[in-house]
């Protein structure tokens, strides 16, 4: 099995090595940024691909598509410091067939790894419990563009819909129509319904702190 590390932390990086060592016949390959990845993605070619979202002179959501651009059979395990439902809805609609916070137990990044390389899904068990809290048959994440999900995260973030507008380069006005169109989809009705939504799929331990 071969498998590439991309995170732009040694430490973690030296850890998720020695964690899959203990996998039968394991080559491993290492990048940090974005277009390292993609050029050790197509040296290497790797099994199986575990991949952070934040990353060196770049985006790991970037670097996914690159990267299933390149080839659409790639197996890869999106590794992240967010158990955020934001973010693992971009990285499944983006073709990441594994999501794995870095606070789950180890064994559960050994469990993505296993069942991408026969092409199976796995998204963490923390994560998986604040996506079926939220994606619910009348509205969810899942309901969501790319763009949506990504201002939303901005929202999360404390962002305003005009620092957003800034951020993204777009008028206002596209903005405030894709803030309509994204209550709609999740049933709430102002920007502050969206914000809290936001920040409650950030994961438990934000929950948690607004609980009284």
């Amino acid at each position: 099995m071969k498998i590439l590390i991309v995170d732009d932390h040694t430490v973690v990086r030296d850890g998720v090595k020695r964690l899959v060592e203990a996998l039968p016949a394991t080559a491993i390959a290492e990048a940090e940024t974005p277009s390292e990845a993609l050029a050790m993605f197509r040296k290497f070619r790797p099994d199986v691909t575990i991949l952070d979202i934040n990353l060196k002179n770049g985006s790991g959501l970037d670097a996914l598509r690159r990267l299933r651009a390149d080839d659409p059979k790639a197996k890869i395990v999106v590794f992240s410091m967010y158990s955020d439902i934001v973010y693992a809805a971009s990285a499944r609609r983006d073709g990441a067939l594994g999501y794995v916070s870095k606070s789950a137990p180890t064994d559960e990044l050994l469990v993505a790894i296993e069942k991408a390389l026969v092409g199976e899904a796995y998204v963490d068990s923390e994560t998986t419990a604040l996506m079926a809290r939220h994606e619910t048959s009348e509205g969810g994440t899942k309901e969501l563009s790319r763009r949506e999900l990504q201002i939303l995260h901005m929202l999360g973030e404390g962002k305003s819909l005009t620092d957003i507008a800034q951020g993204l380069g777009v008028a206002y006005k596209t903005i405030a129509n894709t803030s309509s169109r994204m209550k709609e989809k999740l049933g709430v009705d102002r920007t502050s319904d969206l914000v809290r939504f936001a920040l409650e799929t950030k994961g438990g331990r934000m929950l948690d702190r607004e609980r009284p």
